[in-house]
């Protein structure tokens, strides 16, 4: 599969909104401002495509975007630290909770964990509710750029211990900047999709 086109969709809140038929989605879970819009950029070689910003919590809905006619992505809204009051962060929860749980055209979540900081409570509680209920799930580490390359392994080192992560699970470093781990990511999404290779925008 070669990437030719990527495109925003829409912004849902709940199952009804959600895009009809059957392709398959990627989903990008973290806390907010740990890079998922930059992420998505750097993937699909768009500067602008999924909209960054220095406030946390500006990701409020889910958002679609449609690579081809194939595939999407969805980045869900960020969790932590976001100023938001305590009701709309239980929505956010419940947002989340109800796409990870009955959206079955979901084969991959990724959730992306900034280097610089260990995992928090939020980040803990999201990878052992992927690993109970045995979502298909990867580790994406991001912002590399940010540490030096000889700390790589004491860093991820933290983030294993801290979320328990099991046997098996897949841990990708990252850096939007860069473009580290760019294609161990698509080769990730090729195997979960099920597809032979991905073949990402250059760049």
């Amino acid at each position: 599969m070669m990437i030719r086109d990527a495109k925003f969709i829409i912004s849902a809140v709940k199952p009804d909104q959600y895009p009809e038929g059957d392709l398959p989605e990627v989903a990008l879970a973290g806390r907010s401002n740990v890079g998922k819009s930059s992420l998505i950029n750097r993937l699909l070689h768009r500067r602008g495509l999924a909209r960054t910003s220095g406030t946390p919590g500006k990701t409020q809905q889910l958002n679609y975007y449609l690579l081809n006619e194939d595939l999407y992505f969805v980045d869900l809204p960020g969790y932590g630290f976001a100023k938001v009051p305590k009701d709309v962060k239980a929505q956010w929860g419940k947002m989340i909770g109800t796409y990870l749980d009955k959206r079955e055209n979901l084969k991959l979540v990724m959730q992306l964990i900034d280097i610089r900081h260990a995992p928090s409570k939020e980040d803990v509680e999201m990878y052992q509710y992927l690993a109970h209920y045995a979502r298909p799930h990867a580790i994406v580490v991001t912002k590399a750029d940010k540490v030096a390359r000889g700390q790589y392994q004491k860093h991820i080192k933290i983030i294993r211990d801290t979320l328990k992560v099991l046997p098996g699970t897949q841990i990708i470093l990252t850096s939007a900047d860069t473009g580290l781990g760019k294609q161990e990511v698509w080769d990730l999404i090729a195997k979960h999709i099920g597809v032979e290779e991905i073949i990402p925008p250059s760049g």
